[in-house]
C-alpha cells in the first residue's frame, strides 16, 4: 500500500509539472500577442486566476491519469434506441482513452441521453487509418440501431478526427450534428512536444491541417466549437476557433477541464438541445 502512495505521488508530481510548463508557455504566448498583458500580471485577480487555473487543471488531469487504465477494461456498448434520438459517438483526445469521458457521458445520460458509445483511438496510429475506425463504427451503430445519423463529439484531436471524417471521408450525409471540445482545428504551438508521430498532423501550418482547412464545411451540418480562452494545450486559444461553425468561448478552465466543468458541460447539452429541437 505504502508502494501503491508514492507511485501516485509521483504520478501527481510529473502531472503537476506539466501543467506548471504547458501553462508557462501559454502565458509566453500570450504576453507575446498582447504585451498589455505584463502591466497586470501580479494584480491579485490575475494571481488568483493564475493559481485557480494550476490547480484545477493538475487535479483533473491527475484524476484522467489515474482512470486512464479503466478505459482499456471498458465494458462492450451494446445498442440501443433512444426515442428518435440520433445515438452520440465521443471521441477522446492525443494519449487519452474512453475513460476520460466518464463524467461527461454521466452527465448526458441524466440529460436523458441513453444511446452513447465512445472508441479507443490509439496515438500510434496514422490519422486516415484512426477516421476509416471512425466510419466503421458509424456504420455499424447505424445498422444496429436503425438509424440514418449520430452525433459526433469530439475533444482535442478527436474533433480534428471528426471534421476528417465529415469533410474528406464522405461521412457528411451520416452525422446530424458535430460538436468540438478544444480541438485545435489551427493547430498548437505545443505539438511539437508529443511523442506520437500522430501529433505531426496538429503543427500549425501542416500539410495535413492546411488540406482540412481547406476543405468546405457542409452547411447542412450543424458543427459547434466549444473551447477556452485559458486552454493550455491548444496554443494560441485562437486555433480552436473554427470559421463556419457556431462559435462558444468559455474562460476560466483549461483544457481538461473542458470534460469536467460545469459551464462545458452545459454548453455541450444546449448545442444537443438545439440541434435536436
Amino acid at each position: 500500500m505504502h508502494i501503491f502512495f508514492n507511485m501516485l505521488a509521483i504520478v501527481f508530481a510529473i502531472v503537476a509539472l506539466i501543467t506548471l510548463l504547458s501553462y508557462a508557455i501559454y502565458w509566453y504566448e500570450s504576453a507575446n500577442l498582447s504585451p498589455q498583458l505584463l502591466e497586470q500580471r501580479f494584480a491579485p485577480r490575475r494571481l488568483l486566476l493564475a493559481l485557480r487555473l494550476l490547480v484545477s487543471e493538475t487535479l483533473l488531469l491527475f484524476v484522467s491519469v489515474v482512470l486512464h487504465p479503466l478505459g482499456w477494461i471498458w465494458p462492450k456498448e451494446k445498442p440501443t434506441v433512444d426515442g428518435g434520438k440520433p445515438p452520440i459517438i465521443l471521441l477522446h483526445g492525443l494519449f487519452h482513452n474512453r475513460s476520460c469521458w466518464w463524467w461527461l457521458k454521466w452527465r448526458l445520460k441524466r440529460a436523458g441521453y441513453r444511446t452513447i458509445y465512445s472508441l479507443h483511438l490509439s496515438a500510434w496510429h496514422d490519422i486516415e487509418v484512426l477516421t476509416e475506425l471512425i466510419a466503421k463504427k458509424v456504420d455499424r451503430l447505424r445498422l444496429q440501431a436503425g438509424v440514418e445519423q449520430v452525433i459526433l463529439i469530439g475533444h482535442s484531436m478527436g474533433g480534428i478526427l471528426a471534421r476528417n471524417y465529415i469533410q474528406r471521408r464522405g461521412g457528411a450525409a451520416r452525422v446530424a450534428h458535430c460538436i468540438q471540445l478544444g480541438t485545435p482545428n489551427g493547430g498548437s504551438k505545443l505539438a511539437p512536444f508529443a511523442v506520437s508521430p500522430l501529433a505531426r498532423n496538429l503543427l500549425p501550418g501542416s500539410t495535413f491541417l492546411a488540406e482540412l482547412n481547406a476543405s468546405k464545411l457542409p452547411s447542412d451540418i450543424p458543427l459547434t466549437s466549444i473551447y477556452s480562452r485559458h486552454d493550455n494545450i491548444v496554443i494560441p486559444a485562437a486555433s480552436a476557433r473554427l470559421n463556419g461553425s457556431r462559435e462558444i468561448e468559455l474562460q476560466g478552465m483549461g483544457h481538461m477541464g473542458l470534460l469536467y466543468k460545469k459551464s462545458a458541460v452545459a454548453a455541450v447539452l444546449k448545442a444537443l438541445e438545439d440541434s435536436t429541437a
